[in-house]
Formats: structure tokens, C-alpha cells, sequence
């Protein structure tokens, strides 16, 4: 993996001030550099993230759906409940879990309730990767340490407000 190209200046400092010489100076503005901001940091960190993940033969979205399984109160879950804690289309969380069998750090077993349905059951290989990827992004401090401890309690703060605001889970 090459190393990025590091710009001489902020590029979203900078769309700012185009921002303002053309449409003015105001809410608009801020608000433009804050979410391109936001943006660029979940590159930033998801990027990071992945190659911490990759070392042991995860993405970090499957990395994901493991913590979400040993997470759950009998280490299964339905294939749309998986879906429903990622935040993802069904069908993605479907593949996510197809990968992660073909890895055997899942089975699919099948779901008494649904005949059609499956549940996904972490294995102890899966469990295994999931602890190895956690003492990773531990030891990066998830990308963030840089961060002390206020502004991570700002951060989650104002990063709540906007989830609660855009609907994205009930208070």
C-alpha cells in the first residue's frame, strides 16, 4: 500500500473560503466544511481501520458482525438482525456473513422459528480474529489518539445530536 499524498494545506479549509466567495459567508459554509469534515475523518478512520482488520484476514465490516455476535446473548443471530445492528442492506449483511463462513469464523445453522431463515453462530475461530482485531485497534486507539478524553466526550456528544436528529434511533 502506497503512502497518501499529503496536501501543503487543508483542502476543506479551503473549499470554505470558495464556498464563501461564492455563495457568502454563514451557516451554509460551516455547515459544508463540518459534514465534508466528518466525511473525510470516516475515510480516514475506516481506511485505517480495514488495514488493521486486513492483518488478520478481515474487512473491518466483517470484523463488525463478529463483535456483533459475541456481543449477542447466545452468540447467534438472524441474518436480518445482523442487517438491523450494521445499519446495512439485508443483502449485505447476508455476503458479510457468507464471507465469514467461507473463513470458518461463522456457521449458518438453521432457524427453528423460520425455515427459511438462518441464524449465524460465531465459531471459536471467529472469536479468536475478533479478540485479535480488537487488541489491535486498542493498541491504534481506533485511530483517534490524538483525541484526549474531553473531546472524545464532545465529539460523541455532537455526533449523538446529529444521529438523534437525522432519526437514526429512538432516545
Amino acid at each position: 500500500m502506497s503512502e497518501p499524498v499529503r496536501l501543503p494545506f487543508d483542502p476543506i479549509a479551503r473549499a470554505r473560503e470558495l464556498w464563501v466567495e461564492r455563495w457568502g459567508e454563514g451557516a451554509a459554509a460551516d455547515a459544508m466544511a463540518t459534514a465534508t469534515s466528518v466525511m473525510r475523518v470516516q475515510q480516514l478512520l475506516l481506511a485505517r481501520f480495514d488495514a488493521i482488520a486486513g492483518r488478520h484476514g478481515l474487512t473491518f465490516a466483517r470484523y463488525e458482525a463478529l463483535v456483533l455476535l459475541a456481543f449477542s446473548r447466545s452468540g447467534r443471530l438472524s441474518m436480518s438482525r445482523i442487517g438491523e445492528r450494521l445499519m446495512v442492506h439485508p443483502t449485505s449483511a447476508t455476503n458479510i456473513v457468507q464471507r465469514l463462513v467461507a473463513q470458518g469464523f461463522v456457521e449458518r445453522v438453521p432457524n427453528p422459528a423460520d425455515r427459511r431463515g438462518a441464524f449465524a453462530v460465531l465459531t471459536a475461530a471467529g472469536l479468536t480474529a475478533m479478540e485479535a482485531v480488537t487488541a489491535d485497534l486498542v493498541a491504534a486507539d481506533f485511530g483517534l489518539a490524538m483525541v484526549g478524553p474531553q473531546g472524545h466526550d464532545e465529539l460523541f456528544s455532537l455526533l449523538r445530536e446529529v444521529r438523534v436528529g437525522s432519526g437514526d434511533f429512538t432516545t
